[in-house]
């Protein structure tokens, strides 16, 4: 064989060599991917399993005094009067039916045409006498 060929021949090998590791290095790279899908999937329907729980156990006896269902009902409660906070500042209101926004002092809906209540303005007053660590 002459030196080219033996060169040829050896980058050719060299170049099999490299592409199958690129397959490899690739298949690994894909199966880590799906591997992490899998366990976000894993993740999200768990969630939603304790979400399904939550909501229709909710007002069980036997949870009132569950930590965890306290905990959860808290913080729904204070994302809802943040929520409404937001609006007032705002000077929107929510429709209690079909939940579009519309300007506060709306008597109805312009969504659904649902009848809207008189709204309630925030005065920065705290009415609950609990006190906040700081």
């Amino acid at each position: 064989m002459s030196f080219f060929d033996e060169m040829k021949e050896s980058l050719v090998s060299a170049g099999k060599d490299v592409s199958q590791k690129a397959k490899e290095v690739s298949g690994v790279a894909k199966l880590k991917l799906d591997v992490k899908s899998k366990e976000d999937y894993v993740e999200k329907q768990y969630a939603e399993l304790g979400r399904t729980y939550f909501d229709e156990h909710r007002d069980d006896e036997e949870n009132a005094e569950n930590e965890q269902f306290t905990v959860i009902k808290e913080a729904l409660a204070e994302i809802e009067r943040m929520k409404a906070e937001i609006l007032n500042l705002q000077g929107a209101a929510e429709c209690p039916n079909c939940g579009a926004r519309m300007p506060q002092g709306a008597s109805f809906c312009s969504s659904c045409g649902t009848k809207m209540a008189e709204p309630e303005h925030f005065t920065g007053e705290v009415v609950d006498d609990e006190k906040f660590d700081e």
